[in-house]
């Protein structure tokens, strides 16, 4: 009657635990992080041999916990976010070029100052027409200084977001290296064991959307994890965790991975925010060294002429332009009058403009303007294919999410079948132990 007891209970126990771990699978339906469990249950035998007292077994164990991880699944689903990040902050970075290169209105403005300096060929004499040509030529210096300014806020702006972003990562590869640690002194097959996956790999997917990583997974489940692939620096292993450092020289920028002891190892991300960032950055150095090369052009071609020809009162022309060879905030103009504009040749008189049909034919032969909208056109063209990529790269991953949670997900249909089933062998376990009780009963009322 005892081995009746013992069977009964061992079922109790079984499905109490079962009904639980499927308790947790519905409460939990909703998490996105979460993988489904369920309870590995076995036989308990009973001994072996000539000296066995039953043939039955012992009953039955809910022995350990099993989680539906799926390491393939995960991969693709890393794989597929991190490309989408890249591809989302490059177009945050580009989308900022697009507003930078409008703000100053550059182009506009150098078409207004060649308009001024043909006016002014129809009679160079004109004090209004030669303020007016001297005005435009302020507006062209004040639009390339808007412009560079606003690219350079926008280089700081991607500067702190890198950095946020870096320290974010070393963030994650510390509370890795605590999951490292949590799993392997934590029983296996126990619900805190599968605690601890889920929350290594919800981080994995947090690193992998700041950079392309390669795991690897040991058999106590700890992480090995490293960024730009298999041959890239460690992130985090199961002893230490690195510090991951974002840093510029002047036009460059870089990422570091730090290690506790060692020296840091500079790398490259192909995936991940980080990725579009360091991309995002050379885009906007691009940009800006492209504006400091139309300046440059611009401030020789109009100075040169302005050197080979005579201003209003005779004498030779001074540079209507100064400007930094690299730094475009840096152009401003020099004249402060208008009759300081040398429209004619060399004494050719002052109703001579020479000079200002030689500006015009420079003007269609350099194509100031026409650089000027080629950036602008570069970047838009090179913002609308992201655009059309990043719709594809979203298609993606989210068909990488759907397959991950058909595969390790919980489906409440399927919970709601278990827990009808558990909930049946656990009342049936009952009804074993009220029998056996009840038998028990009987026969001591025997007399």
């Amino acid at each position: 009657m005892s081995d009746l007891l013992s069977l009964g209970a061992s079922g109790v126990r079984t499905y109490q635990t079962a009904l639980a771990t499927t308790s947790e699978n519905i409460a939990n339906a909703g998490n996105a992080s979460y993988v489904r469990r369920t309870p590995s249950i076995r036989e308990i035998t009973g001994g072996t041999g000539f000296n066995t007292s039953s043939p039955n077994g012992m009953g039955s164990s809910a022995f350990n916990i099993l989680r539906a991880g799926n390491t393939y699944a995960d991969q693709t689903l890393r794989t597929a976010a991190s490309d989408l990040s890249r591809t989302e902050a490059g177009s945050v970075w580009l989308e900022r070029i697009e507003t930078a290169l409008g703000s100053g209105g550059l182009s506009s403005r150098m078409t207004a100052f060649f308009a001024a300096g043909t006016a002014l060929q129809a009679d160079p004499s004109s004090a209004a027409l030669r303020a007016g040509m001297l005005s435009a030529g302020s507006s062209v210096a004040d639009a390339f200084g808007v412009t560079a300014r606003a690219l350079d806020d926008s280089a700081a702006e991607l500067d702190g977001q890198a950095g946020q972003a870096a320290a974010e990562l070393t963030r994650l590869n510390q509370a890795m290296l605590k999951v490292n640690q949590g799993l392997v002194k934590t029983a296996p097959g126990t619900s805190a064991m599968a605690g601890l996956m889920d929350q290594r790999d919800d981080l994995l997917q947090q690193m992998s959307a700041l950079t392309d990583v390669d795991v690897k997974i040991d058999d106590y489940g700890r992480a090995t994890v490293r960024a730009a692939g298999p041959n890239g620096p460690v992130l985090v292993d199961p002893k230490d965790a690195s510090e991951v450092a974002y840093g510029r020289t002047g036009s460059n920028v870089a990422l570091a991975v730090r290690p506790p002891s060692g020296s840091p190892t500079v790398f490259d991300p192909e995936g991940g925010s980080l990725a579009g960032m360091v991309e995002g950055a050379q885009r906007i150095a691009t940009t800006r060294d492209g504006l400091a090369r139309i300046a440059k052009d611009l401030t020789e071609t109009v100075n040169t002429l302005q050197a080979a020809g005579d201003d209003l009162k005779g004498n030779a022309g001074t540079d209507f332009f100064t400007a930094s060879t690299t730094d475009p905030t840096q152009f401003k103009v020099a004249l402060t009058g208008g009759d300081q504009i040398a429209a004619a040749a060399r004494a050719g008189g002052s109703r001579d403009a020479s000079n200002l049909v030689s500006l015009a034919g420079k003007r269609s032969s350099i194509g100031f303007e026409g650089s000027v909208q080629a950036l602008v056109t570069d970047n838009a063209a090179t913002l609308k294919q992201r655009r059309l990529v990043a719709e594809a790269q979203t298609t993606i991953r989210d068909g990488a999410i759907t397959t991950r949670s058909e595969l390790t997900g919980v489906n409440l249909d399927n919970e709601a079948v278990d827990l009808l089933k558990y909930q049946q062998a656990y009342q049936a376990s009952s009804r074993v132990i009220q029998v056996a009780k009840e038998t028990f009963q009987s026969i001591l009322e025997i007399r």
